[in-house]
């Protein structure tokens, strides 16, 4: 018996799909409209959402490959307070950290880096820095984002050279060839001073980084501090997404060292964060609008596609259909629409995003930076994916207003629209 009224439902169900799918071909104008509907508004998350998604991508490799590398191993209290007095959050031993983060991440590059805070004097003026001493070559790897808008990087024989930000070199009237003298706290409380050649002038995605940055050979940097220690051991990974995989690996391995903390390249920069959630709230809003639009305008062509049949319909009821029959084949022609709206959408979504990848869009500098860039969309699954259910569902409830009011009309004035 349950066997029976079970083949008997699926027998039905099987009906319904096969004439839904005859009717919907047969409306071609509503049709047209509706699978149009649903396909612009598809084809618009999509690109939306890409344009986002690439927002995201390009920002995180500026800061990961011009200022903080994928991961960064320091003293916890480096990360809350190491600009203001690095000398009191010193790593020891930073060859051994360093052993074990390329023991841990094979093939990354794994560089110290020493913070200092100090004067800039140029003979004329002196100006507050954060300077930094880094392994010329290996830096050179991470700070592919980062140009040289005058003279050259730093390289493995310099000594005595520094590059400069951007900010500083106008700030002070610097270009490359000019001598300055470095004046900072030693890790004793001494003070000590030493002369340098300003060899090149960098631009990173941060104004106000290169507004006070100073980079020096990290040798020299060491014994202008009078130590041989360093403040944070900076990971460079092959690829960006093994960045937790390889965070929660060095974790592990540092074990109960309380006083040391392993920091991914999103949890140091805050900017990226805050631009995040800004963007986040943004793409909300504007799926939530096009969604809406969309069951606006595909519940109006249904709507009046439905009404047009209403005669269909009240003869289907005479022959023996019922109400909730006809409910459900209506239900089913638009989830059919939606269906095909929705692959349509993400068709053209992704046509579209790749043409204007092609060709860039030219986007002015963000706030905070002097770097202008080109933008592209990237085809991110995610958004694909949500673009295409929000799509059908769309199709979906737009049709159950329209259906309801149909399939619950009186017999008599659904027949008389046979006239």
């Amino acid at each position: 018996m349950l066997y029976e009224r079970v083949a008997r439902h699926a027998g039905d169900a099987v009906q319904i799909v096969r004439l839904a799918c005859r009717n919907v071909p047969r409306h071609r104008a509503r049709t047209g409209v509706v699978l149009a509907a649903i396909a612009f508004g598809v084809a618009a998350l999509v690109v939306a959402g890409g344009y986002v998604h690439d927002v995201y991508a390009k920002l995180a490799e500026t800061l990961i490959h011009s200022q903080t590398g994928h991961i960064q191993i320091a003293k916890a209290a480096f990360f809350t307070s190491g600009s203001r007095s690095p000398e009191k959050n010193l790593l020891t031993d930073p060859r051994r950290l360093a052993a074990l983060a390329s023991r841990v991440a094979p093939g990354a590059t794994v560089m110290s880096r020493l913070t200092f805070a100090g004067l800039v004097d140029n003979g004329r003026t002196s100006y507050p820095v954060v300077g930094e001493g880094v392994e010329p070559e290996k830096e050179a790897a991470l700070a592919s984002h980062a140009t040289i808008v005058a003279g050259r990087a730093l390289s493995g024989t310099d000594r005595m050279s520094t590059v400069v930000g951007r900010g500083l070199a106008e700030a002070l009237g610097l270009v490359p060839g000019e001598r300055v003298n470095v004046l900072v706290s030693t890790v004793g409380g001494a003070m000590n001073t030493l002369e340098f050649e300003v060899v090149g002038v960098s631009q990173s995605f941060s104004k106000d980084y290169d507004l006070h940055v100073v980079r020096i050979p990290l040798a020299t940097a060491q014994e202008l501090m009078d130590t041989t220690a360093a403040n944070a051991i900076v990971v460079l990974l092959a690829q960006t997404a093994d960045t937790r995989a390889v965070a929660a690996a060095l974790r592990h391995d540092l074990g109960a060292s309380a006083d040391l903390a392993v920091k991914t390249w999103d949890e140091l920069n805050d900017f990226y964060k805050a631009t995040v959630e800004l963007y986040d709230r943004q793409f909300l809003v504007l799926r939530v609008v096009v969604i809406v639009l969309v069951v606006l305008a595909v519940a109006n062509a249904i709507n009046m596609a439905v009404f047009e049949r209403a005669g269909e319909f009240g003869t289907m009821r005479t022959l023996g259909n019922r109400s909730r029959r006809l409910f459900v084949l209506i239900l089913v022609e638009s989830a059919i629409l939606g269906l095909a709206g929705a692959l349509l959408g993400v068709a053209l979504g992704a046509g579209i995003a790749r043409v204007i990848s092609i060709v860039g869009i030219p986007m002015p500098a963000p706030p905070g930076s002097d770097l202008a860039y080109t933008a592209q969309i990237m085809l991110v699954p995610s958004v694909m994916a949500g673009a295409f259910v929000g799509g059908f569902l769309a199709a979906a409830v737009a049709s159950v207003v329209p259906a309801f009011r149909v399939s619950t009309m009186p017999l008599v004035d659904a027949l008389g629209r046979n006239r």
